[in-house]
């Protein structure tokens, strides 16, 4: 039997320790989640209101077929700056007509939907997925273009999203934009360069330069309507291949576009109907210590996620700092490398390596589920090839073209971040739960090390070395490096694409496994060298 057994006692008080812990993060979570929500606040949602018009998540919930899921994107971006959280757009994949699409949604109750360097970014995000996974992408588009005081950091990478959009389109992905107020100088390319466009009446706005910058620039007099108007577009220019009577045409429209589209999955369908895990899902969240020192086994979480809670385990008594091994997710194959006790060893490494390569033959998806401190270090470790075994690992991950999903369960330090599918390494998609911390190294190695350094340093110079400096320069670091370690700090920047409820993570891999194959499943045909 290959069923996984779990020792989790849901009565122990670390147990509930841990429960609570996370509660209280999850809590944390939900007050920033809410800050999204609410856009620009009470009096430009109602402003917004009173002109007749729907919010940008109502647009969305009306856009996507009925009950079915919405997996929001980069819900925290912006997080910690100076623009509202959220990046004043909302994305994600939903199912229109039965098709999963991107869909990109601005806010018109910030800044009139004005993008901001966070809104580039995020969306970019947004495009990068539909392009890897082979989505369409429906646009949802009121905004005044760029953010102009920032547009030092808005214009120079703004204009990918103009050539993504073309891109797209030449690579038979559609891109249809939905037209329901503004959309203004760079945002007019949005539907100029979109395969399909629909304008609402005495609503859409499109141009290159309004009314004010017409008269500045050519001394010209125009009103909005002739300017750019919806029926202008409609009828004159061409631009609106459909005219929409108000918001909730448009949106129909929209959604009949998706229905010709006669999109089909270039992947593989499930290979086997899903089985819900033996283990109650809501036991993922006192598995993880509140100190992320204190290892956990994630066979516990594994058993939480997967089909069956039904593993093979492949090499389970070699490097067992790193569990891999096969199961289904959703009715499909997946592999999943799992850290167990945070140190990768050479022996860890040699197996990832090993398992990557199987998976590519197989053309097998990889889920990596993130606990490690990095690779070991020490004189032994090196000596015995820590450096060339590691890098195998990473030379597998980096050159490995099946899809990968990483979710950073508790700590992803150093290289180990990288081995294990970091942002850096273009997984498909990647989540963080509450519980999880990342960064070069811990705050208290990385004050150690600066603090060696600066004795060291004093040392070779003949020079006393002010201890009471050294405690509160390893304070100040410790603190500051402990606040760029945490989820919400990263997901701010975008190293995620969200942070996940500990519950919600088969949820949300199904989700991405669905999403995935959308395109071709294949596996690598070479690695590169790999140092023995």
């Amino acid at each position: 039997m290959t069923l996984l057994r779990s020792a989790l006692d849901t009565s122990a008080a670390d147990f509930a320790a841990n429960r609570d812990a996370m509660l209280a993060k999850l809590a944390e979570l939900d007050a920033e989640h809410a800050k999204a929500l609410a856009g620009g606040g009470p009096k430009y949602v109602e402003r917004h209101r009173g002109r007749g018009k729907l919010l940008a998540r109502e647009r969305v919930e009306l856009l996507l077929d009925p009950d079915s899921p919405f997996l929001e994107l980069s819900p925290l971006a912006a997080w910690g700056s100076e623009y509202p959280v959220g990046a004043s757009v909302v994305t994600g994949i939903g199912v229109v007509e039965g098709v999963e699409c991107v869909v990109i949604a601005n806010d018109p109750t910030v800044r009139g939907g004005a993008s901001n360097p966070w809104t580039g970014r995020k969306t970019v995000r947004a495009m990068d997925i539909a392009w890897e996974n082979r989505l369409p992408v429906i646009n949802l588009v009121e905004s005044g273009g760029a953010d102009l005081p920032s547009q030092k950091e808005i214009f120079i990478p703004g204009g990918r999203l103009f050539r993504d959009l073309t891109r797209f389109s030449a690579a038979g992905i559609p891109t249809v934009a939905l037209v329901f107020g503004n959309s203004t100088a760079g945002g007019a390319y949005v539907p100029g360069m979109s395969d399909h466009v629909v304008m609402v009446k005495e609503r859409s706005k499109v141009f290159l330069g309004g009314p004010p910058l017409v008269e500045m620039a050519t001394g010209e007099r125009s009103d909005d309507e002739s300017l750019g108007g919806a029926e202008m577009h409609a009828r004159t220019s061409g631009l609106a291949d459909h005219l929409a009577a108000d918001e909730h045409d448009a949106i129909r429209i929209g959604r009949r576009i998706v229905a010709r589209l006669n999109r089909r999955k270039a992947g593989p369908e499930p290979a086997a109907a899903p089985a819900d895990p033996r283990y109650d899902p809501e036991e993922l969240l006192g598995v993880v210590p509140g100190d992320l020192k204190v290892p956990f086994d994630p066979r516990e979480v594994i058993a939480r996620v997967v089909d069956g809670s039904d593993f093979d385990e492949f090499k389970p008594a070699y490097g067992p700092s790193l569990v891999t091994g096969w199961a289904a997710l959703h009715g499909h194959p997946v592999g999943v490398l799992a850290n167990a006790q945070g140190v990768l060893f050479s022996a860890e490494s040699q197996k990832a390596a090993q398992f990557i390569q199987l998976a590519n033959s197989s053309a097998t998806p990889l889920v990596f589920l993130h606990n490690t401190t990095g690779y070991m270090v020490g004189r032994d470790y090196e000596q015995g090839g820590i450096v060339k075994h590691g890098a195998m690992m990473i030379n597998a991950v980096s050159n490995s073209r099946v899809p990968h999903l990483s979710v950073l369960m508790g700590a992803s330090y150093g290289a180990g971040h990288y081995g294990m599918c970091g942002r850096a390494y273009d997984p498909r998609f990647l989540f963080s739960w509450p519980s999880a911390k990342s960064a070069v190294m811990g705050p208290q190695q990385l004050a150690g090390v600066l603090s060696i350094v600066a004795r060291q340093s004093a040392e070779a110079k003949g020079r006393p070395y002010d201890e009471e400096q050294d405690a509160a320069m390893r304070a100040a670091v410790e603190e500051q490096i402990e606040a760029e370690s945490l989820p919400m700090f990263l997901s701010g920047r975008i190293y995620d694409d969200g942070v996940i409820d500990p519950r919600d993570t088969r949820t949300v891999l199904g989700l991405c496994l669905s999403a995935v194959h959308n395109a071709p499943v294949e596996g690598a045909d070479g690695f590169g060298v790999f140092r023995m």
